[in-house]
């Protein structure tokens, strides 16, 4: 299957066997009580032809795993996916190009949902990624990705602003680039999917510690 799938492939397409496994796994609930050291986390990030998720695609899947405050750098992954459409106003911000080799989408498929398992999905902006991250598995049978999300942006909002803070009122001081100025991240690899994630991990890092000086320590707690 290729991204020609998306156009022909329909509502009741079969489950690809990788599909089958992962919805089998993710079918039981984290323990609420279980405590925000202990959790696994996957964060990622991906660049993409563009900014609207119906028209757009994935170019290239970047991501890594936290868990116990530490970023599990041998962990990180990327994936360059070759699009149907490629923008040249997105080119310009990601500086991604046409390449020899690309993963194959049924491939980066199978190889996307093995590696997020059951963990925690952490991203900046995070719904337009897993739009698209949905997207690329309809071909396959997947309609909704099943783990928790976290969005690290609500959860900067929470911790600083609290819980009803209204994000229209200062977007500019949420953007990944203005949270990791903020929380002392040297910014840099920015606008790679691997780079973002990687910065993105190091600002959940840094979140998560101060969530559980402010009382925020368990599962249940943090995805209030």
């Amino acid at each position: 299957m290729g991204w020609l799938d998306y156009f022909i492939t329909r509502d009741n397409v079969p489950k690809a066997p990788f599909v089958l496994k992962y919805e089998s796994m993710n079918q039981q609930n984290i323990p609420g009580i279980r405590a925000i050291g202990r959790l696994p986390f996957t964060i990622l990030d991906t660049e993409t032809t563009g900014l609207n998720p119906k028209e757009d695609y994935i170019l290239s899947f970047g991501a890594v795993k936290l868990n116990g405050y530490t970023i599990k750098v041998h962990t990180a992954t990327e994936l360059y996916l070759n699009a149907p459409v490629i923008k040249n106003e997105a080119i310009k911000v990601h500086g991604i190009i046409p390449r020899n080799e690309y993963t194959q989408l049924f491939i980066f498929a199978e190889k996307l949902l093995s590696y997020i398992g059951t963990d925690i999905i952490v991203g900046h902006h995070i719904g337009f990624d897993i739009a698209l991250i949905e997207k690329a598995m309809k071909p396959f049978g997947l309609r909704k990705i099943l783990n928790p999300v976290i969005d690290t942006l609500d959860l900067a909002l929470r911790i600083e602003k609290g819980p009803y803070f209204d994000y229209q009122r200062e977007p500019a001081s949420y953007s990944l680039d203005q949270l990791c100025t903020r929380y002392g991240i040297e910014v840099d690899d920015r606008h790679t999917a691997a780079g973002d994630a990687f910065l993105t991990a190091q600002l959940l890092m840094k979140l998560l510690k101060i969530a559980e000086k402010k009382g925020i320590r368990t599962y249940k707690e943090l995805m209030r």
